[in-house]
């Protein structure tokens, strides 16, 4: 397994080293599978604590507690950090990939430094396998050019297959990419590609197809060029409903319920929850901007609910990261100026690190979880909670423009840019009779079971041991 964020973190915390698990949908979906298979995953070490703990190689077994894989760091520099992650990943790739109506910016100094990070993980996967036949999973949009790397560096002994987990988009917006032949060859010297939803790989197709000189064969969805066959698949990625469901009914994840509606007051007060990076594909300023006009609305509610939004701040360090931060800050206040009374406030938000324990706790706790992305591949956070009610209780209120709506049918759709909707379908929420409120929330169960993250890894690795390693 490849990826640029890692599944585990070790950090500083008051003179002592603490590891925490990794933000993000990718490790919440494949930290189980690499937990069932016990095998390799090579990743950026970002942590202050990263070095100290791992041996020469940058390996260290995970997760501490009871490792059963092992994790591989990749070490980068400043500048590479900067260029390769902040630049040409989240500064390029991410808004040329959402449809949020935010600007890429090109810099040929940040191409330079993702073409070289590319080449530092083929290098460090090249030198582990010395020469073994593998097969080799790379995961998402920061490595595109990686699978041609490797296999210039390995040759034949190497399958790949690649999942990107962001939207591809439109041939219409991807081809304002300067560097989109570079992109597009590196993604087809894999083996296997799989994207969502079929809707992105014909979005792929259609850039190929625009852009190379290949042959698409349409009724078996590939492609081929150089002699050499990319099969493009959809694979709507999920996670482990069992595990969750299990957790959610621990006896820790009850006393974090005690903790945390102490810790935010929420005796007798309905919670409206979201969880989401600080980052402007969430549409966390649209749901809050829902919430104003509900209370607007609907007076009666003051003092009747509270809604928590968990924002752990990512990438910073890019503008529209800041600006987007800012934004939130500012209708925060101005909502809770507006609206509160002496002994409440109706929006909290809170940036510290939450834990796992504390998450499931909130899906737990909370009487609707708004998940209100302007643009998302699926969006994990809609099926970790929906796992997580073993009481068959809560509300989802999920955005159109994620992959996850095509499966979750059950729960509220709604369209984020739309504010009155968006205000109507949280009321209609908040006093939904809780026989509906249950009879949703078992259809929906039912859907994440059915397609959990083994059933997504393992259609994807039946897909990848058909091919045969080539001498």
């Amino acid at each position: 397994m490849v990826s640029n964020r890692q599944p585990y973190v070790h950090k500083y915390q008051k003179g002592r080293v603490i590891c925490q698990r990794g933000a993000g949908g990718v490790v919440t979906a494949l930290d189980p599978v690499m937990r069932a298979s016990r095998g390799l995953w090579i990743a950026y070490g970002n942590g202050d604590a990263d070095r100290r703990v791992t041996d020469a190689a940058g390996k260290i077994g995970v997760p501490p507690e009871k490792p059963a894989y092992t994790l591989k760091r990749i070490w980068l520099n400043k500048a590479e950090e900067e260029g390769y992650y902040n630049g040409y990943s989240n500064d390029t790739l991410w808004p040329l990939s959402h449809l949020t109506f935010k600007r890429p910016t090109f810099r040929k100094e940040d191409w330079d430094y993702y073409k070289s990070v590319n080449m530092k993980f083929a290098r460090a996967i090249a030198d582990e396998l010395g020469g073994r036949k593998a097969f080799v999973w790379i995961q998402d949009y920061h490595l595109c050019l990686l699978p041609a790397m490797l296999k210039e560096l390995c040759g034949p002994q190497v399958i790949t297959a690649h999942f990107w987990h962001i939207p591809w988009p439109s041939h219409e917006i991807f081809r304002i990419c300067p560097d989109k032949k570079e992109l597009l060859e590196g993604l087809l010297a894999n083996d296997l590609l799989g994207f969502h939803i079929r809707l992105h790989c014909n979005n792929f197709l259609e850039a190929v197809d625009r852009e190379l000189e290949s042959k698409i064969d349409r009724e078996r969805f590939s492609v081929t060029k150089g002699g050499h066959e990319t099969l493009v698949r959809p694979y709507p990625i999920s996670v482990d409903f069992a595990a969750i469901s299990a957790d959610a009914a621990s006896p820790a994840v009850e006393d974090t319920m005690r903790s945390l509606r102490e810790e935010f007051r929420l005796e007798g007060l309905k919670l409206i929850l979201g969880i989401d990076r600080i980052d402007y594909t969430k549409g966390i300023p649209e749901r809050l901007l829902a919430l104003d006009l509900l209370l607007d609305q609907h007076p009666e509610l003051k003092e009747k609910i509270t809604f928590l939004q968990i924002g752990e701040i990512s990438r910073i360090h890019v503008q529209k990261y800041k600006d987007v931060n800012d934004e939130i800050n500012a209708i925060v206040e101005r909502i809770n100026w507006k609206h509160s009374t002496e002994n409440w406030t109706p929006v909290v938000l809170t940036r510290r690190h939450v834990s796992y324990e504390e998450i499931i706790a909130l899906y737990r706790l909370s009487s609707v979880c708004m998940v209100t992305s302007l643009h998302d591949g699926m969006n994990l956070v809609a099926k970790e909670f929906v796992s997580s009610r073993i009481d068959d209780g809560g509300v989802l209120m999920l955005s159109n423009f994620t992959g996850a709506a095509r499966e979750l049918t059950d729960a509220l759709v709604v369209n984020p840019y739309d504010r009155e909707q968006c205000a109507d379908e949280l009321h209609r929420a908040l006093v939904m009779p809780e026989e509906e409120v249950s009879r949703r929330m078992q259809k929906l169960r039912e859907a994440v079971r059915s397609n959990n993250i083994y059933h997504w890894a393992g259609k994807i690795i039946s897909d990848l041991l058909k091919f045969d390693f080539k001498e």
